[in-house]
C-alpha cells in the first residue's frame, strides 16, 4: 500500500506545486508585457505629438515670412513708383516707367514670341559646282577610281 501512496503522492504534490508555479508566472508575466506595452505606446504618443508641435510651428513661420516677403514686396514696388514719380524727367519717361512697374499687377499677360516657321531643308554650303558632291553628300571626300 505504500508505494500506492506514493505512486499517488509523488504527481499530486507535482501538479500542486505546478499549479501555485504557474499561478505566479501567469500573476507576475501579465503586468510586465502590459507595462511594456504602455510605455512603448506612450513614448509613441510623446513623439507624434512633438512632431505635430514641430509641424505647426513651421507652418506659422512660413506663414509669417511669406506675409513679410509680400509686405516686402509691396513696399519696393511702392519706392520705385515714388522714384518714378520724383525723378522722371518728363511726362512720358515717368508714364512708361509706371505702366510698366503696374504691368505685372493688373494681370496683363505679355505676347508670347512665336518661334519663326522655317519648313525649309537645312542648305549644304560647301562650295561646289553642278559636277561636285556636297559636304552632306554620301560619296563626298571619296576619289573616284
Amino acid at each position: 500500500m505504500e508505494q500506492t501512496l506514493t505512486a499517488w503522492l509523488l504527481p499530486a504534490i507535482t501538479l500542486v506545486a505546478g499549479i501555485a508555479i504557474g499561478f505566479l508566472i501567469a500573476r507576475l508575466a501579465p503586468n510586465a508585457a502590459p507595462n511594456r506595452t504602455q510605455r512603448q505606446l506612450d513614448e509613441i504618443q510623446q513623439r507624434f505629438d512633438t512632431y505635430q508641435s514641430e509641424v505647426v510651428t513651421h507652418f506659422n513661420t512660413t506663414a509669417s515670412l511669406v506675409k513679410k516677403l509680400s509686405q516686402t514686396q509691396l513696399d519696393v514696388q511702392q519706392h520705385l513708383s515714388d522714384g518714378a514719380n520724383r525723378l522722371a524727367l518728363d511726362e512720358l519717361t515717368r508714364q512708361r516707367l509706371l505702366a510698366t512697374l503696374h504691368a505685372d499687377d493688373s494681370g496683363e499677360k505679355r505676347e508670347r514670341l512665336k518661334p519663326p516657321v522655317h519648313h525649309e531643308m537645312p542648305k549644304d554650303y560647301a562650295p561646289k559646282t553642278a559636277d561636285v558632291p556636297g559636304m552632306l553628300d554620301e560619296s563626298y571626300g571619296l576619289k573616284n577610281k
